[in-house]
């Protein structure tokens, strides 16, 4: 079997990995079973072939370097199985990730050379984000988006051809709540939007391994998502929320909670404090701006308890409404 090292910045083929590795060759996700490796193929071109620009490096969050891959699945809604499964689960399985990108072709062959980047790690936090983008035949469709972390020791050998690519188009997709339904829903006032299912956090907390710091990251929003559907849907109400994507800039602005019966639109924080409220503010504030006829959403903080008096006046100056939990459930606007 050839021996093949794997080193950020190495330029080699597929084929060279599978001989060394024992994994396959044609697919984006390529698990190699007796080595405890999964081999990951990003080429940011070939979605942008079909329409969107999910693949590659994304801004920096709090907790250091982040590249988004799609995953496995040409047409029809992507699912956590079969390859991406094992992408997904791989630190479960005790299983190495290794990203490659597309690197150009072979000369005077057809083959695409491939870049080596690092070992990468599924976030533990948010493993991957839904997203809506077109299948091979044409059909919007669920698609996965990986999240994947620098794992300690390493240091990627990405260039900033690596980074997302701008969206070549605005537009707003309104994601249904898992809880409450997946069928496409409808946004009032608006045309154009795409359901898909939000993936739900229950885990209270996860220690989160960044490179060079290990951090605990608590779920607080999540959680408090997840409980404040469960209260308006006992109330009859239906949720999803936005993913608005902007002409000419990468990623998405995804805000956390959208209530379709009351036409309002919720950003979550896990800790009441006023540098988080407002960011809070500002969020909703551009959210707000991108959305057509914004007059007629009305937009909400949505806390884990009530802030001081300074700060709800703050809200009601900004024209943002305040929904806080309490021990029987959550108080505040629309609720009282």
């Amino acid at each position: 079997m050839t021996t093949l090292e794997l080193k950020p910045g190495l330029v080699t083929t597929r084929e060279a990995i599978a001989q060394t590795f024992g994994c396959g060759t044609f697919q984006g996700i390529e698990p190699a079973d007796e080595a405890k490796k999964v081999f990951v193929y990003s080429d940011p071109s070939a979605g942008e072939e079909y329409g969107y620009t999910f693949d590659g490096r994304a801004e920096d969050d709090e907790f250091g370097p982040l590249y988004l891959y799609t995953g496995a699945g040409a047409k029809g809604d992507q699912s956590v199985a079969g390859r991406n499964k094992s992408l997904r689960y791989h630190g479960e399985d005790g299983r190495d990730v290794h990203l490659f990108v597309a690197h150009g072709r072979v000369p005077g062959g057809g083959a695409m050379r491939q870049r080596y980047i690092g070992q990468m790690a599924v976030d533990p936090v948010q493993p991957f984000e839904v997203r809506r983008g077109p299948g091979r035949d044409g059909v919007m469709r669920n698609v996965l988006v990986f999240r994947l972390r620098p794992v300690p020791g390493t240091t990627p050998a990405w260039t900033e051809a690596d980074k997302l690519h701008p969206a070549g188009s605005s537009g707003i997709e309104v994601t249904a709540s898992s809880a409450v339904q997946s069928a496409p829903v409808n946004l009032p006032q608006h045309t154009g939007a795409k359901a898909k299912k939000s993936e739900q956090h229950s885990t209270p907390e996860t220690v989160v391994d960044i490179p060079a710091v290990t951090r605990k990251v608590l779920r607080r929003e999540g959680e408090l998502v997840t409980a404040f559907e469960a209260h308006l849907a006992a109330q009859g109400h239906t949720t999803h929320s936005f993913q608005i994507t902007i002409k000419g800039e990468p990623g998405a602005l995804t805000p956390d909670l959208y209530d379709a019966s009351d036409h309002v639109l919720y950003e979550a924080k896990g800790l009441t404090t006023r540098s988080n409220i407002r960011m809070a503010i500002g969020q909703l504030a551009d959210y707000r701006r991108h959305i057509p006829n914004p007059e007629t959403v009305r937009v909400a903080v949505l806390l884990p308890s009530a802030p001081t008096d300074d700060v709800q006046d703050l809200l009601t100056e900004q024209k943002v409404a305040l929904v806080y939990q309490t021990e029987d459930g959550f108080a505040g606007w629309p609720l009282t």
